[in-house]
């Protein structure tokens, strides 16, 4: 798999976080609206075999990425600081990569470090906010009661000046980066998530870049970059951490015109897992598997499938911190 990571301009709040298994949904429209229905079946071939042809990430802070996983007491102890500080402390500049994970949590940043650290205006780079909705009762004129009540929808908008990275490996063979720049792009102009069909979800694709991505020298494990579905692969039980995360997921695209909206829940590991597999492969791009594809995802359409892969970053998890 190559490796490639792209940068993003956010231009509008969202509706929904930027999460690697929505993304890749998303992209996978993409391919129908773009090369048509016959190119995305091709690429789903193998798929949950696992031969994607793509692995997508979620969208962090530029230069950094999440804390892992790991409880507090497999971190060196951070003299004269707060618990309650510390635990917000959730943002990783790359830099640290290079060291063993029991060092990270000394150079870990919180949201109002991370927002002085880039430059931005405020002291978040989020701001979540309450947008008004309703709908108008067509023999009234009015909202009312019920289905008709106003209600609020969240929503998270980025400060000014805020750049995201998404990581993505793809197998050059069935796609080139050309193909998951422009279908990444496609994304961001129709917008990504909930509410796009009223502005929301937008961004730009400002660059793409091929360099290694970031990792220790001597890794032992993985850090995700997504949530994956590490069921059944051979783990080293003592050295896995993870928090779970259940996807409550709907169909895209036009498919949100069947009748079926709605897809199964999937029980995943969220992003920052870290996990050791058996035997440890230093050169992997991604774990996980592929799921779906066999009716068990989708009422509506048999062969959904949804990204149970994430991309991984090689890191050094030692014994005893």
């Amino acid at each position: 798999m190559t490796p490639l990571k792209f940068t993003l301009t956010p231009l509008s709040a969202f509706g929904t976080p930027l999460k690697g298994d929505t993304l890749f949904g998303q992209l996978c429209w993409a391919v129908t609206y773009r090369f048509g229905e016959a190119r995305l079946t091709e690429l789903l071939e193998g798929y949950t075999e696992g031969r994607p042809f793509a692995v997508v990430s979620d969208a962090f802070p530029a230069g950094f990425l999440p804390r892992p996983a790991l409880p507090l007491h497999r971190y060196r102890p951070v003299p004269d600081a707060d618990r309650k500080r510390i635990k917000r402390r959730r943002w990783i500049p790359h830099d640290v990569l290079r060291r063993p994970l029991g060092d990270w949590l000394a150079h870990a940043l919180g949201d109002a470090d991370l927002a002085e650290r880039l430059g931005l205006e405020g002291d978040r780079p989020t701001a979540r906010r309450v947008q008004p909705h309703n709908t108008i009762h067509r023999l009234t004129g009015t909202t009312g009661r019920g289905e008709f009540a106003p209600y609020g929808m969240a929503q998270t908008w980025y400060a000014p000046g805020m750049r995201l990275e998404v990581y993505v490996c793809f197998d050059a063979d069935r796609i080139d980066a050309e193909e998951i720049a422009a279908l990444l792009a496609d994304v961001g102009q129709t917008g990504y998530g909930r509410d796009a069909s009223i502005g929301l979800g937008k961004f730009a694709v400002a660059a793409s870049d091929d360099t290694p991505w970031p990792g220790h020298a001597d890794p032992n494990a993985w850090l995700t970059l997504a949530p994956c579905a590490p069921q059944g692969s051979d783990w080293e039980p003592e050295a896995c951490w993870w928090h779970p995360f259940t996807r409550f997921g709907r169909h895209g695209g036009t498919a949100v015109q069947r009748g079926r909206p709605f897809k199964n829940p999937v029980l995943l590991a969220d992003t920052g897992a870290v996990l050791t597999p058996r035997p440890f492969e230093p050169a992997a791009s991604f774990t996980g598997r592929g799921l779906g594809g066999d009716g068990r995802l989708s009422n509506a359409i048999a062969a959904t499938v949804h990204q149970g892969y994430a991309p991984v970053l090689p890191v050094r998890l030692e014994e005893s911190p």
